[in-house]
């Protein structure tokens, strides 16, 4: 008799931990929308454990935002956010071409346009000079345009149907928990940029995304799917990927792994929808730019 008690004991005992265990609130590691990028999961046709990595050289140690002229990945475009300069080069070529555009400061991204380069300084300051420029090896005119975005810390720009799309970092009144303000500008064919509108993320809804309830979100870099038309955001600070629909509504969100991603600042697609992602270096790491292929149907 008393091993039948004892027995029945511990059966409820094992069933009690089981519904313990099954009673837990959901977290990152089981959202559907929300995987790890270490586990080999990612966006529909990514695998962002799996990258072809891109070794960059000394002078591009902290290289932040990259861009691509039309999706034509014969050129990848970068800079680095201490020098005036503008790099350019095909990936995984040793060569790299570099023309200087300006004095040093803190440049955090870079876009084409209208054939155009425009270059995001961290204070929302814009540069913007003709891309033939750039390639006939001289930079001879630089537009400057200041206080066209609010005060506030920004590293994240980008070009599509025809404007341009700026991510603030950290804006001055703005609850980051909350909300992430972005702004659309006008560029002109001769290199004149104007103020266009303006939009916004809802960050709790990212924050839900991945099981958490609270999320201070700040953004480092955003590009478009020339695929799914759908939105990426990378967030370095958060170590986090997050898609988005056109109208800015978060559809998901990937945990990045720190032992691929060291400091992802910069992003990019070609027109076949392979998506790009540049990590600064440290003392000890080079900076890379990774390239994660696009395989249509695949999970």
């Amino acid at each position: 008799m008393k091993t039948a008690i004892i027995i029945t004991l511990l059966c409820i005992g094992i069933a009690g931990a089981s519904c313990s265990q099954g009673g837990k609130k959901n977290t990152a590691g089981n959202n559907p929308h929300s995987k790890s990028a270490a586990g080999g999961t990612g966006p529909a046709g990514y695998d962002l454990s799996n990258p072809v990595k891109y070794t960059m050289p000394a002078d591009l140690l902290e290289i932040s935002g990259i861009a691509f002229d039309n999706g034509d990945n014969s050129a990848l475009y970068a800079e680095q956010d201490e020098d005036g300069s503008i790099f350019y080069f095909r990936p995984g070529d040793d060569k790299v071409n570099q023309v200087k555009f300006g004095k040093a400061g803190d440049y955090e991204d870079v876009a084409i346009l209208n054939n155009h380069e425009v270059l995001l300084r961290s204070d929302g300051s814009l540069f913007s000079f003709p891309l033939s420029d750039v390639k006939a090896g001289e930079v001879k005119s630089v537009k400057e345009f200041k206080k066209l975005l609010p005060k506030g810390e920004y590293e994240g720009l980008h070009a599509d149907g025809g404007k341009l799309y700026a991510l603030c970092k950290q804006c001055p009144g703005t609850d980051h928990n909350k909300e992430c303000n972005g702004y659309i500008l006008n560029l002109a064919g001769d290199g004149n940029i104007s103020q266009s509108g303006s939009f916004t993320i809802d960050v709790q809804k990212i924050a839900a995304l991945i099981g958490k309830m609270k999320l201070k979100f700040h953004p480092s870099a955003l590009a478009k799917s020339p695929v799914t038309k759908q939105w990426y955001v990378l967030s370095s600070v958060n170590k986090l990927l997050v898609v988005l629909d056109s109208q800015w509504n978060a559809l998901q969100a990937y945990p990045l792994s720190g032992k691929t991603f060291l400091q992802p600042e910069g992003m990019a697609f070609d027109k076949q929808g392979n998506l790009y992602i540049s990590n600064e270096g440290d003392k000890i790491t080079n900076g890379n730019v990774l390239l994660f292929k696009y395989k249509k149907g695949e999970r």
